[in-house]
């Protein structure tokens, strides 16, 4: 399955950048699964089976094969961090509401993102959900015949980011006047260098002070270090392919050289915190990534725009 970008792709549920939102909520599925967890989410097992991906499924249900193919297809690995990185953005978004009173949050590139429907907000947030649009309708026609309703005013955006988001924001009822909480989970690492910088300075022209954001995110790294994730990356996604479903991991992503989003949104008026992805999988009793594995140099920011902190 060629699944190798190009400058306006589109894309489902079950292709390209769209599998991976499927595969995000079949991880979360199975972090809710797990005897003592630190996530609940009880929508991402009914949007997986919707997908209709047999082994996404599996996943979602814990019922993929051995552990030694869990193990080498990276799923134990991605259970964990989808645990840490879920808990990390939902205390996050309460922290928002909560002590700074922010009551508009954006989710760039909601996904199959269920916290519009499960987190206790307070009365009065707006919770903006921006994504392609053939995401969208899935989702809110999906929660909707499952009885769900959202604990806030949601309001679902059907937007490319790479179009004209903020225009559509806008004709939400999005204001630019109020505080806003912001997240940019899973995200940067499927936008070019350049999409990354654009997507950052709309997010700051578009917040008032004391406005919060939210990322994963990862250095930029040299042509070593690329070589050595797409290897992994590759050898990872043989496994898949081994086991029903191929997902050419290496294919999606851009690697090398970027603007590192700490750095450049403290260089645009944020106060940015900075953890380590190992730091959050400790904290939540999971396993830590080895300092040789790409995937140790992750780590996670929080910033507040202008003054307010």
């Amino acid at each position: 399955m060629d699944m190798t970008r190009t400058e306006n792709d589109t894309w489902d549920l079950a292709s390209s950048v769209g599998a991976t939102a499927t595969l995000v909520a079949a991880a979360r599925a199975a972090a809710s699964r797990e005897a003592e967890p630190l996530i609940d989410d009880p929508f991402a097992e009914p949007l997986v089976r919707a997908v209709g991906i047999d082994f996404f499924t599996k996943m979602a249900l814990g019922d993929l094969h051995t552990p030694d193919d869990q193990s080498a297809m990276g799923v134990n690995r991605m259970t964990d961090n989808m645990a840490v990185r879920t808990k990390f953005f939902d205390e996050f978004f309460l922290g928002a509401a909560g002590a700074a009173g922010v009551r508009q949050v954006v989710i760039l590139a909601s996904g199959l993102d269920s916290r519009a429907y499960r987190l206790d907000w307070p009365a009065g947030m707006v919770v903006f959900e921006i994504d392609q649009p053939e995401v969208i309708a899935f989702k809110t026609q999906t929660l909707a015949d499952q009885g769900a309703a959202p604990t806030c005013d949601r309001r679902p955006v059907a937007m490319d980011l790479r179009n004209d988001w903020a225009s559509a924001l806008r004709e939400a009822g999005f204001d630019p006047q109020a505080p806003t909480a912001w997240s940019a989970e899973g995200l940067l690492g499927y936008l070019p260098p350049e999409a990354q910088d654009r997507l950052l300075d709309t997010v700051t022209e578009l917040s008032a002070p004391g406005s919060r954001i939210a990322i994963d995110t990862a250095p930029p790294s040299n042509a070593e270090e690329s070589e050595e994730s797409r290897e992994k990356m590759e050898t990872m996604s043989a496994h898949w392919r081994d086991n029903g479903f191929d997902l050419d991991f290496a294919s999606l992503v851009y690697l090398g050289e970027r603007n590192e989003a700490r750095d450049y949104l403290a260089g645009h008026g944020w106060n940015v915190s900075s953890y380590p992805v190992n730091e959050l999988l400790a904290a939540g009793q999971r396993d830590t990534f080895d300092e040789d594995e790409p995937m140790s140099n992750m780590y996670y920011l929080s910033a507040v725009y202008g003054d307010a902190r």
